[in-house]
């Protein structure tokens, strides 16, 4: 199958890239010229790149009708680092990107379009999130992606598409951004380097990156509902403290976090966990790698491919 992939060079786009090489299918990639193709070591000789950026609608359309790919993965982002402020190129980029490829993709045809949320669309809840929960969104990055999210649902609904949005929680694994938790304190035990964190009680949903790959490949093979939209996590709560606990553990590093060293960049809720009945009951998904599993997993991978990871 020919099938087209944008935020590639991302975390969870790269390990969606490389099990669709793996199943044999062709894939393009729509990558903009300044992007870190990092996660991409080995396969660019394997994929077809183009380069594009959502922004610019004629790119967009030019590319999409030459490639006629029969499904699309849409995981372009901007705006989910704090470094990432400027709110004018967070919605152009995440809701008028969206806009632009979907609006391409209709032109062409296709068999499926899976898009890409986020669990930040939710906002502060005090109960596992739910598909049907009153979004309130906090930050220019939560609003675009759920602004995008309730477009896509609206174009799939009113013209019967098989459109669906994935609202992916807390993913990590190989390839995982040096900046996010697990990566950074994996790499500084790895160092026998305390790791600089901020508080031990930040809870997240933490789900292994291969879950979340399933999650993607499995709304694919399954009769699609156009509009709906699942949330892809463990279902799991985690505490930041308990999560580097077992780390440290697994590595067996004497070096102690310091704690409190770095602020919070903001308020943290007291729960942030999926409610993943939806995928679980409509599509057969449901997660097969327990978080202990897991951690060990990413740091078996880190072992080899510390130089990726500098603190």
């Amino acid at each position: 199958m020919k099938v087209l992939v944008t935020g590639a060079t991302g975390f969870v786009g790269a390990c969606l890239t490389r099990r669709l090489l793996k199943l044999g299918h062709e894939v393009h990639l729509f990558v903009r010229t300044e992007s870190n193709r990092w996660r991409l070591a080995g396969l660019l000789g394997d994929v077809v790149q183009h380069a594009v950026d959502l922004r610019d609608p004629q790119a967009v359309s030019g590319a999409v009708a030459a490639i006629k790919a029969q499904g699309i993965f849409h995981l372009a982002t901007y705006g989910g680092f704090s470094f990432q402020r400027d709110a004018g190129t967070i919605f152009a980029a995440n809701l008028g990107g969206t806009m632009n490829l979907v609006g391409a993709c209709q032109k062409v045809g296709f068999d499926f379009f899976v898009n890409t949320g986020s669990s930040s669309e939710y906002g502060i809840k005090s109960l596992p999130m739910k598909e049907s929960d009153l979004l309130e969104p906090l930050g220019d990055y939560a609003v675009s992606k759920a602004a995008a999210t309730l477009y896509c649902r609206s174009e799939a609904l009113r013209k019967d598409q098989p459109m669906v949005t994935l609202r992916v929680f807390s993913p990590y694994g190989p390839w995982d951004d040096p900046k996010r938790l697990i990566p950074y304190v994996m790499s500084s035990l790895l160092r026998q380097t305390a790791p600089v964190l901020s508080s031990p009680c930040a809870v997240r949903d933490y789900l292994y990156i291969g879950d979340a790959i399933d999650a993607y490949l499995a709304v694919t093979g399954a009769t699609i509902v156009p509009g709906a939209i699942y949330n892809v996590g463990s279902g799991r709560q985690s505490d930041v403290g308990t999560v580097v606990a077992k780390i440290a553990a697994q590595i067996g590093s004497q070096a102690v976090p310091v704690w409190g060293a770095r602020e919070l960049a903001h308020s943290e809720p007291a729960a942030w966990v999926a409610d993943v009945t939806a995928l679980q009951s409509q599509v057969s998904w449901r997660p097969a790698v327990a978080l202990d599993d897991g951690l060990q997993k990413t740091i078996d991978w880190m072992q080899g491919n510390l130089a990726y990871y500098h603190n």
